[in-house]
């Protein structure tokens, strides 16, 4: 399953932007919008929107940590107001009729890890579908994701439990499977740059063989048609948020590290084109960029 960037829930009802977030590729279908926000009757009425929109699924964020969502009390901020999450997937499972997740974490700190009982909340409240995030808040991206948590939320719940953090290799994703007896998993962080990460991991689960590896061509070809695709939809912000992506795609081959530095200062599409199609005519389209991670049992 795909799901859309995370959308702020009062815009969903006030802007005009629902549309272009919901323009998806049929490939990328079902398609999950995930809402943020701390008020029941805002992501009630963005969910009911965003339905009509096409979403497939309506995902909560509850986890995420970046300070300027969770102090107007989103995101992992709901970690410590269980009642106002509760009241929210409530409020959402009441508006729409496609199914209802959440997406969390497993605690705000250390000392306030309440994986388990917050989990139990959301399924009792309507929850469909739970995600969790070996990290706690305070942790934000630091540290090992606790995997052993994941399990324990999977042992007392009867909703589907996702495994996320520290998915970044077709082995991780087994190892995680295997340790937590998650129902699934779901990769972000290993994405970036690399988003033939998810196939490799989807093969392998289904066929149990590796995908030949990437090479340094695919990945620019990739590259180019990302950068191509954030113009089309957002213009000129379009550009200057793909000069992150551009970076993480430039690794690994010969001459990457040049590529790096002038993609991070590209000012219009056509530039960055450029750049990208010069450094594809230099490689060969044999030469090994990544491979698919041997999968140890």
């Amino acid at each position: 399953m795909m799901y859309t960037e995370m959308v702020h829930a009062s815009q969903l009802k006030y802007l005009r932007e629902l549309p272009k977030v919901m323009e998806v590729d049929p490939l990328e279908k079902p398609i999950s919008i995930q809402l943020f926000d701390c008020r029941p009757e805002f992501l009630a009425q963005a969910a009911q929107r965003a339905v009509a929109e096409g979403a497939d699924t309506v995902d909560i964020n509850m986890g995420c940590p970046v300070n300027k969502i969770t102090k107007n009390g989103g995101g992992s901020a709901l970690l410590r107001d269980p009642e106002t999450a509760e009241a929210i997937v409530r409020s959402v499972v009441k508006a729409v009729e496609v199914p209802v997740t959440v997406k969390t974490r497993i605690g705000w700190t250390n000392q306030e890890i309440n994986a388990v009982e917050f989990a139990q909340r959301m399924e009792d409240a309507g929850a469909q579908m739970l995600t969790l995030h070996g990290r706690t808040r305070d942790q934000g991206y630091n540290g090992s994701a606790r995997w052993e948590w994941i399990k324990r939320v999977k042992d007392v719940l009867s909703i589907p439990v996702i495994a996320n953090g520290d998915i970044l290799s077709v082995d991780a994703a087994v190892r995680c499977l295997e340790e937590t007896g998650a129902d699934g998993v779901m990769c972000s962080r290993g994405t970036l740059g690399y988003p033939f990460l998810v196939g490799e991991i989807d093969y392998f689960l289904k066929t149990g063989q590796l995908l030949p590896p990437t090479t340094p061509v695919q990945l620019l070809e990739c590259a180019k048609e990302h950068l191509q695709g954030l113009w089309h939809y957002k213009g000129e912000r379009g550009i200057y948020q793909s000069r992150k992506h551009m970076a993480w795609y430039a690794k690994g081959f010969p001459g990457a590290g040049e590529l790096r530095k002038k993609l991070s200062r590209i000012e219009t599409v056509d530039q960055g084109v450029e750049l990208i199609e010069n450094a594809i005519a230099k490689l060969q389209p044999s030469a090994v960029s990544r491979q698919p991670s041997a999968v140890s049992r």
